[in-house]
This record gives structure tokens, C-alpha cells and sequence, in this order.
């Protein structure tokens, strides 16, 4: 960072036209919330391990780059999570909202879209609704669907599901709203994680897109997300 602002120059973020996050996907997911309602487009590069959601690190032609970068808008989750007193806390999430066991016991949810019960109960280790940004994150590792980019999807994918045996989540509308009840929660107790925001003892959560929230990624035309999202069905 003091080698590129001293070449670059680094000026107040009231007077920016872009930022430039440099660090691992974990560091852009923080720069987009840090940053979510000033509406500046945000170019990370890749210091981190996966880098995802970064362009590659280079030190060079930077203001070139950002010039002559593609930008993807995205949305993220809204997520209303009631706990055990009663209370609200609601959160907003990038990649996806995961419900999850809190301790030896699995899970028993019910699952709502709409206010119309779709899976009465469901025996897990927990469940989460991923966006397309986040489809080749935590729930391409249980196994969910890669989304593309621009699909107005939303997936819905089970963590560990024990019952029913054979369901492997849903591909749903991105303008539904996303109902999740805790059964039994006092024996077994779940929290819901909206990225790296925390509610712990949940006896339901309410999940849909945001669609009046816009984030901008910044990426290079060889390189932009949409093409990263395509090569991930392909093993690459």
C-alpha cells in the first residue's frame, strides 16, 4: 500500500472515483460492507490465498487498469434474524446467509418461500441461500450450484442434510422472500452467520435481496467475474 500511494498518490475516500482493496476475498468482503452506501466502485487485488473475487496483484499501469475495467453490480442478502427473547437483528450479506447447529444435536428447520411451507421439516447440520457472487464460496463446498453471474437465482442449499435423504437444496427466484424456523431451538439451538455477522440462538431468520442495494466490483476484461464463475463449472 505505501509503495502504490506514493506512486499513485491516495486520496480521502469523499474524493474517490474507486477504491482499491488490496488483500484476500475475506478483505473485499469487508471493504464492500465498510463501504456499502457510499456507491464507489471497488478493484481489489489479490495479497491473499484464493482471491476470488480479486484481480491479480501488480504494481504496474494501475490507473490504466481502472480505466479500462469492467464493473459488475450486485446485490446482497437482507437477513432478519429473531432470537430466543424475541429480539431482531437484522444484517446484510455478500456471498450468503448460513444457519447453523450450535452444538452436538442436529438441526430440525422448516423451510418457507413466500409464507408457503415447502419443507416441513428438515434434519441437518444447517442450510444457507447463497447470491450468485457467493455461489462458488462456502455453498459450492456443501455442494450447492454455481450461479451465473447475472441469473436473478438465489440458491438454497442444505449443509449435511440427514432428512429428507435425498434433497439436495433449491434453485429459487432472487425476489422471493426466504423463511427459515428453528424447530426445537432450545434443545437445539441454531445461529445464523450473514457473512462474518453473528446471531446466535435464532428461532427463525427471514432472507431476500436487497435489489435497492447496488456494489460495484471493478475487474480486468480478461479477467472479470463472470468469466471466473464460468471457468468454476469447469473445474479450472
Amino acid at each position: 500500500m505505501r509503495r502504490l500511494a506514493h506512486r499513485y498518490g491516495n486520496a480521502p475516500i469523499s474524493q474517490s472515483d474507486a477504491i482499491v482493496a488490496l488483500g484476500g476475498d475475506g478483505l473485499m468482503l469487508q471493504t464492500l460492507h465498510k463501504h456499502m452506501s457510499r456507491g464507489i466502485p471497488i478493484y481489489g487485488m489479490n495479497r491473499g490465498s484464493v482471491g476470488f473475487l480479486m484481480n491479480e496483484y501488480s504494481e504496474d499501469n494501475l490507473v490504466e487498469r481502472l480505466q479500462a475495467a469492467h464493473i459488475n453490480k450486485i446485490h446482497p442478502l437482507s437477513a432478519v434474524a429473531i432470537d430466543q427473547s424475541g429480539k431482531e437483528h437484522k444484517s446484510l450479506a455478500i456471498n450468503e446467509v448460513a444457519l447453523f447447529r450450535e452444538h452436538h444435536q442436529a438441526a430440525k428447520l422448516r423451510v418457507s418461500i413466500d409464507g408457503k411451507v415447502r419443507l416441513e421439516e428438515l434434519i441437518c447440520d444447517g442450510t444457507l441461500v447463497a447470491t450468485p457472487a457467493g455461489s462458488t464460496a462456502y455453498n459450492l463446498s456443501a455442494n450447492g450450484p454455481i450461479l451465473p453471474m447475472n441469473a436473478p437465482l438465489l440458491a438454497l442449499t442444505p449443509i449435511s442434510p440427514f432428512r429428507p435423504r435425498r434433497w439436495r437444496g433449491a434453485i429459487l427466484p432472487n425476489d422471493v422472500k426466504i423463511s427459515i424456523d428453528v424447530l426445537e431451538p432450545k434443545k437445539r439451538p441454531v445461529s445464523a452467520v450473514a457473512d462474518h455477522h453473528e446471531t446466535r440462538d435464532v428461532v427463525r431468520v427471514d432472507i431476500a435481496q436487497a435489489h435497492d442495494i447496488d456494489l460495484f466490483l471493478m475487474y480486468d476484461p480478461n479477467h472479470n467475474l463472470d468469466e471466473r464463475i464460468l471457468l468454476e463449472q469447469f473445474g479450472s
